[in-house]
């Protein structure tokens, strides 16, 4: 993720051209750190570029078999089919700082330093944006909208139900067709043991989800998502994932879940119950599952307002977040009884 800055004309205070550059190298220093470190975005989503006013993904059905055909005859025809559209429209996010001009009159030495703090927590907010945006999507996935900072998110899949929901469709119009279910009740975090037996249905469940052909997709899950304030549930998870035997039992089984995982928890992901999402990294990148679209990369510029003589940064970005399909995740609720719009597992 670049930062574009651009630097205002007409700067002729010399307590504030000394302190331009160096707030400029604070800005894209914290980018370059911050970018290494990842986050949610990095972790779950897909990140592409975009020079648009949105993005499309557009599903299609797949080519079947190749047929047997006789010496000299010709091939049997086959053709492809939309099956789905999804449109992601990109947000506009902007934020601003201001350093008055009594403070750039009166702080001298102390102005350069309060700048940097400024500018540093300015580039991590943009950041943070980011990284909450997608666990906002994810954690509120069993509807079809919501609301995050203001901006109005699509949060269906592509056939227009919630990301997470009992009767998603596949197929393709005048072709065979069906739903599949990728929410799910049951219990799955009273002991190790449950939750190591749940593991392997749970991955069932996504190997077998089928494409618009009706075809098992085959994908192989590999990672969990757990909300960020379910300590236990945490614990669990993470014995189970590491430990090479199996628990709960006095004897030398094979612990069939041991490094096949990767756990990543969600800290906004705040639930009042244990739950979990089970998702495949394969699937996610190559069905386009959660994306985020970079449309305006931070792009900061900067002035002095001719009315008060105050300094402002401002920062501007677009980007779009939604899902180019429901196949490559699924979310599990521990509850033994019915979960509005769950399907028991």
């Amino acid at each position: 993720m670049s930062i574009i800055y651009s630097k205002s004309s007409g700067l002729n205070n010399a307590q504030i051209g000394k302190l331009e550059t160096p707030i400029k190298m604070v800005i894209e220093h914290e980018s370059d750190l911050l970018t290494k470190r990842g986050g949610i975005c990095d972790w779950l989503f897909n990140i592409e570029k975009s020079n648009k006013f949105g993005e499309t993904i557009i599903g299609q059905n797949e080519f079947d078999v190749f047929s047997a055909t006789a010496e000299g005859a010709g091939a049997e025809g086959d053709d492809l089919t939309e099956t789905y559209r999804k449109f992601i429209e990109h947000i506009q996010f902007m934020k601003e700082f201001t350093i008055t001009a009594e403070m750039m009159e009166d702080a001298a030495y102390g102005v350069a330093a309060d700048a940097k703090r400024r500018a540093e927590n300015f580039t991590r907010a943009y950041y943070k944006t980011m990284h909450k945006i997608c666990e906002y999507a994810l954690s509120n996935g069993t509807s079809a909208s919501g609301t995050f900072a203001k901006a109005e998110l699509d949060l269906t899949a592509p056939d227009g139900k919630p990301l997470f929901s009992k009767d998603h469709t596949w197929g393709a119009e005048g072709k065979a067709s069906g739903t599949q279910s990728n929410y799910f009740y049951g219990d799955i975090f009273s002991s190790t043991a449950t939750f190591e037996n749940a593991l392997g249905e749970l991955a069932f469940k996504i190997r077998n989800m089928k494409d618009e052909n009706g075809d098992i997709l085959g994908y192989t899950a590999d990672t969990i998502i757990l909300p960020g304030n379910r300590p236990a549930a945490e614990v669990i998870a993470k014995k189970v994932c590491g430990s090479e035997g199996a628990l709960g039992n006095g004897y030398n089984d094979v612990n069939l879940q041991f490094g096949n995982w990767n756990i990543i928890v969600m800290p906004n992901w705040q639930t009042e119950d244990n739950r979990c999402m089970i998702m495949s990294s394969e699937a996610n990148k190559n069905l386009c599952g959660n994306m985020f679209f970079n449309r305006i990369p931070l792009t900061v510029s900067n002035w002095v307002d001719n009315h008060t003589g105050n300094y402002i940064w401002n920062g501007r970005c677009r980007f779009g977040v939604g899902f180019g399909t429901y196949k490559h995740i699924l979310l599990a609720v521990d509850s033994k009884d019915a979960v509005e719009g769950a399907e028991a597992l």
